[in-house]
């Protein structure tokens, strides 16, 4: 594997983790209402959204040449168009999946053959640098989109703070001190 792919690599994996750490701390205590709820008629929901995540990640292990699957994901498919919230699976399910996910995920990235990265990707293709590594590398940048949107969603929502806005406070007024 190059020293390029290496990095990328290495990036990748390091953006996904601390997606997965932003966003167990944004989700956290969202009520079903909540979860289903579009904030704007122009906005997707915070299931959606979530489902939308998990469609992506499993876009990018097919990409590595590895299957994850579930009957719903094309419900979350890029260009998909919001639905009535009975025809999507259970937040549970969603929750399930993503914990699934993000159980084989780290170790997915760790065992992709060294000539895999570089190879190319179908075009036209957002990937960095037209290579199956740019499209894992543009994906985790997707990801990182969307884990600011569910942030958006939650607080659009009037949801209590998260973790993640209290640590945020804490540390504003600790440096404003």
């Amino acid at each position: 594997m190059s020293t390029t792919a290496t990095t990328e690599l290495i990036t990748a994996a390091f953006i996904y983790k601390r997606n997965q750490d932003m966003l167990a701390k944004a989700i956290e205590g969202m009520t079903e209402e909540q979860w289903s709820e579009r904030p704007l008629n122009a906005c997707n929901s915070a299931l959606w959204l979530f489902g939308h995540l998990i469609w992506a990640r499993s876009r990018a292990l097919k990409l590595v040449g590895f299957t994850w699957t579930k009957p719903w994901l094309d419900l979350f498919a890029r260009g998909s168009k919001p639905m009535e919230t009975l025809q999507y699976p259970r937040t549970d399910d969603l929750l399930d999946a993503w914990e699934d996910l993000c159980s084989i995920f780290p170790a997915t990235l760790e065992e992709i053959p060294h000539n895999v990265l570089e190879q190319p990707v179908q075009q036209p293709s957002p990937s960095f640098n037209g290579t199956v590594g740019g499209m894992v590398s543009f994906l985790a940048m997707h990801e990182s989109y969307h884990v600011g949107q569910m942030v958006y969603v939650r607080k659009l929502l009037g949801a209590e703070g998260s973790r993640l806005e209290r640590q945020a406070e804490a540390s504003a007024a600790h440096f404003a001190d």
